[in-house]
């Protein structure tokens, strides 16, 4: 059984998927913090599932962007499973989460993908893929008309930054822009996907060396830099 974990936003959830099915799949919004919630939502994921974490076959983590704490949180605990049950750990980029159900092989939408989430100070998170699934150019972060701006080919648009800005996006795009709502359950099925493909193929990552994937680091404790390492979809 492999766990899933994702802390990218406020929409968290854990997932444990056997094989290529989901079989368990929670999500919440979080009015407080995820450090409170996030292990009692795993603990109970794995009681009604009847395992521990020693019997996991794998850890799986999204790596962000996000918020800067609960990106910590979810990889903390990400690590700590790991490390108790001796499991291999995967970290997957959240932009390659929402990309996913679009891009993936033998149900790509035929479309440009976009996806987007927010990164505050009104900016977004982007990623861009070509009907392929190929990036097209960096992970960065910009405002949203700034991103339009660049479209000129049809384009799906996904992930959680599409919140509230359908109508802005299809207004400026017209035709070329197809807007798709976002599910945070949809987010954890392309987690536990991607890390089953990654287990397999035995693309695990270093304990001590993986780390959340920021984009933008926060402005408190230091300069305000961005941190431009694409991880690898």
């Amino acid at each position: 059984m492999l766990l899933a974990i994702d802390t990218s936003t406020r929409y968290a959830g854990v997932a444990l998927a056997n094989e290529d099915r989901v079989v368990s799949c929670r999500v919440w919004y979080s009015n407080v913090n995820h450090t409170t919630e996030l292990m009692p939502e795993i603990a109970v994921s794995l009681r009604n599932q009847g395992i521990d974490v020693g019997s996991l076959e794998g850890v799986a983590v999204a790596l962000g962007p996000g918020g800067f704490s609960a990106l910590r949180v979810g990889m903390s605990v990400a690590k700590g499973l790991a490390l108790t049950g001796k499991t291999p750990l995967v970290g997957i980029g959240t932009l390659d989460l929402e990309a996913f159900p679009f891009i993936e092989p033998g149900r790509e939408s035929g479309l440009s993908v976009c996806a987007l989430l927010e990164a505050g100070r009104n900016e977004m998170a982007s990623a861009h893929f070509a009907p392929g699934g190929r990036r097209t150019r960096e992970d960065n972060i910009s405002p949203l008309e700034e991103i339009l701006e660049s479209v000129t080919t049809p384009t799906l648009f996904c992930g959680e930054g599409v919140q509230g800005r359908i109508q802005e996006i299809q207004e400026r795009l017209g035709d070329l822009a197809t807007v798709v709502q976002p599910s945070a359950a949809t987010r954890l099925w392309s987690l536990a996907a991607l890390a089953r493909q990654r287990l397999e193929a035995g693309l695990v990552d270093d304990l001590a060396d993986l780390q959340p994937y920021y984009l933008r680091m926060p402005s408190i404790g230091g300069p305000k830099t961005r941190d431009m390492k694409v991880q690898s979809s």
